[in-house]
């Protein structure tokens, strides 16, 4: 029996004062498709330039049949926020932008995927996607005589949730303090005061967990009198950059793929220990296509002696394939056919690459993870550990 077909207005009005405008720029050109990461998983069809077709049309989210809704929020949840589509779109519509205003919707309604009202939940409570206590955040920086932020310090070090809490993560957090300290950079860490940047679950559309995380983060950083900023997580870097601003105008944010550029540079770093692989850096969508950053994490691998450096030929800088860990990615237990890490891993496999090297936490999940899941003889390392091995 074909589908009877509503049409909600009120659903689209909503949308649209919320965030979700782009839609009438959009002329389904299906251009934002064949760019989209899920292009290249054979198992998933996503057609992304229906969405704004069915929002104009105010029949999103209008099926009364719990199978066809069931669906229907599968696929909102689909997108990852990557911006590839935002970046090829000839009419600059933000895609992105329009899933989180539909996501909103489907958060205030508790219509979300059970991982992701967990990691709300976590986020809401306890300050970070991992429901640990706020007091633990440092407990990576122990016996590494890191310092507690003064206003007389240059940077505010700001490590998110994944190297706050995560084992593996936290191996990153104390390779870039490790540098910061051989550097004799002046940086120091707020501990406990701080909370999680909540980009990602912003892309989830929980934004009054985001709003208000912002604003304890904010509230830190002004009292203690930070300038500047430093992270490893594009992601902090990302929404620092773009939204924090707004609430803090004085606020510097520097990635520590470009603090280490220029320390290189200015001889505080002289990598003499010889590698002797074969490399492959994987930018980061919110490093490379939102932020612009792609020399500057190469130019890091490259001062390593006998580091052979090579590229994923057509997918990468600006067309380099998401890892899927953005926008609640990180967070859901898709199948193993369905994921992009899986397809990204098997680009970087032909290579011959020894060594994946990433500037990203969520990046270093997603892929390590894939290793396991495809018993591949692959390394995946973070810049910081490359570089402090190299000294």
């Amino acid at each position: 029996m074909p589908r009877t077909i509503t049409l909600i207005p009120e659903i689209r009005d909503t949308i649209l004062d919320i965030g979700g405008h782009d839609v009438y720029k959009c002329y389904q050109c299906g251009k934002c498709m064949g760019v989209c990461p899920w292009y290249q998983v054979e198992e998933v069809d996503f057609l992304t330039y229906r969405i704004p077709q069915a929002v104009r049309l105010g029949t999103i989210l209008s099926s009364e049949d719990k199978d066809e809704t069931a669906a229907e929020v599968e696929e909102i949840f689909r997108c990852i926020g990557c911006e590839a589509c935002v970046y090829q779109c000839p009419r600059g519509v933000d895609l992105p932008d329009v899933f989180r205003a539909i996501r909103r919707i489907l958060v205030k309604y508790e219509s979300i995927p059970q991982e992701l009202k967990s990691v709300i939940s976590k986020i809401s409570s306890t300050g970070n996607s991992f429901g640990k206590p706020r007091e633990k955040r440092a407990d990576w920086a122990e016996d590494l005589d890191v310092l507690t932020f003064e206003s007389s310090m240059e940077f505010l070090y700001f490590p998110c949730c994944v190297q706050a809490y995560d084992g593996r993560g936290k191996e990153v957090a104390r390779a870039t303090a490790k540098l910061f300290k051989r550097a004799n950079v002046s940086f120091g860490i707020l501990c406990d005061k701080v909370v999680c940047c909540c980009e990602s679950i912003r892309l989830v559309g929980a934004e009054e967990v985001f709003k208000k995380n912002v604003q304890i983060n904010v509230t830190a950083l002004k009292e203690a009198g930070v300038k500047k900023v430093v992270t490893t997580s594009p992601h902090c870097y990302s929404i620092f950059r773009k939204k924090y601003v707004e609430l803090y105008a004085e606020l510097e944010v520097v990635h520590y793929t470009q603090l280490f550029k220029k320390l290189i540079e200015g001889k505080k770093f002289v990598p003499r220990t010889l590698l002797g692989k074969r490399v492959v850096y994987h930018d980061s969508c919110c490093l490379g296509i939102q932020n612009q950053i792609f020399d500057e994490p190469r130019e890091v691998l490259k001062s390593i002696p006998e580091l052979e450096l090579v590229e994923i030929e057509n997918f990468n800088r600006e067309f380099s394939l998401c890892c899927a860990g953005g926008g609640g990615g990180l967070w859901l237990n898709r199948p193993i056919d369905e994921r992009i890490a899986n397809v990204r891993l098997k680009q970087v496999s032909d290579t011959g690459a020894e060594i994946l090297a990433v500037a990203c936490p969520y990046c270093l999940i997603m892929f390590e993870e894939g290793i396991r899941d495809m018993n591949l003889n692959i390394e995946v390392k973070d810049i910081s550990e490359l570089l402090l091995a190299a000294l």
